[in-house]
């Protein structure tokens, strides 16, 4: 890969994958319509004559089309990654997700860029019934829009390798935690022990078991995978990895971890069930034995990560007034 685009560039994985790209030397197109993208995670990429911008909507495919011309490798990383409200707002998903990733295909193939790489989700296992989960489990019914639609964006990257010789590669994550991380739990339990750090909110039970990944492990796996360019020899040009660590925590762990850091004993309030909302699966935890087949491990712990996300945000509290 020489010119990477990268769409969803302000956004959490997107701006740290940007940023480890150019110090690797690799011009990159940033593409972005700063729905929830930050700016200032780009602070740096701009700095780099190497890096340039284009504030654009994936659904505006002349656009998207123009944008794309001179890159030869697609990271499609923008998305509505709002599983929690999904279905106040159905369309949203198909839209952001779904038809935008069709727009993405269709601007590779007018520009012949035929290699892309696609941000998945572990919740398009639904409640899976094989634990831990591969990336062959028997076709889940889907719990969630979100999984739902990231399926259907999977299963167009797949007809278009098919179709038209595309190469893709699909990462099935576990939620991501880390450096500009601005969605999810500890996001959540952070925001409300500032608030009132004498007792906490738990959505559900607190027994849900969970997995997370560490953000600069996660590019490390993706970088690692597309360079060994793996889809080109399958069969069907498409390669499917799960990412994620070998390991999973309870919510309470994670409420353990969060609390030590900040040396608080919250009273711990729980909605009660075994689950926050609809769509959110009470145990998650992926089959990650084959990227770890192609030499790659994560390196922090998800005891390690959740501190980083911590004291991360801990230092950028900035965050709280630009994400409502």
């Amino acid at each position: 890969m020489h010119t990477v685009f990268v769409t969803g560039a302000a956004g959490f994985i997107g701006s740290n994958l940007i940023d480890r790209l150019l110090v690797d030397g690799i011009s990159v197109v940033g593409w972005d319509n700063f729905c929830t993208g930050q700016e200032r995670f780009l602070e740096s990429a701009q700095k780099n004559p190497h890096f340039k911008l284009v504030r654009g909507d994936n659904l505006d495919l002349p656009a998207l089309t123009a944008a794309m011309k001179g890159c030869d490798f697609v990271f499609h990383f923008a998305a509505n990654a709002d599983v929690r409200f999904g279905t106040e707002h159905p369309k949203k998903d198909l839209e952001q997700n779904t038809i935008a990733t069709f727009n993405v295909l269709e601007a590779m193939r007018a520009n012949g860029i035929k290699r892309i790489g696609f941000s998945s989700t572990g919740s398009c296992y639904g409640e899976a019934a094989v634990i831990p989960t591969p990336e062959a489990a028997p076709f889940p019914i889907q719990t969630s829009l979100y999984g739902a639609s990231k399926i259907a964006g999977e299963g167009l990257i797949s007809a278009y390798g098919e179709g038209f010789g595309f190469e893709g590669y699909i990462f099935r994550f576990v939620s991501i935690l880390g450096e500009r991380y601005t969605h999810g739990h500890v996001f959540d339990f952070y925001k409300q022990l500032v608030e009132h750090p004498g007792h906490l909110k738990v959505l559900g039970n607190g027994t849900q078991r969970k997995s997370y990944l560490y953000v600069q492990d996660c590019v490390d796996a993706i970088l690692h995978v597309t360079r060994l360019g793996t889809a080109a020899a399958a069969k069907h040009r498409t390669q499917i990895y799960n990412l994620g660590t070998a390991e999973y925590v309870q919510v309470n762990d994670s409420i353990r971890f969060i609390c030590g850091a900040l040396r608080l004993q919250p009273e711990i309030r729980y909605t009660g069930g075994d689950r926050g909302w609809i769509g959110d699966n009470p145990f998650i935890f992926l089959d990650t034995k084959k990227i770890q087949d192609t030499g790659w491990k994560p390196k922090l712990s998800i005891e390690q990560g959740i501190v980083k996300t911590l004291r991360w945000l801990e230092a950028n509290r900035w965050v709280y007034e630009t994400r409502h």
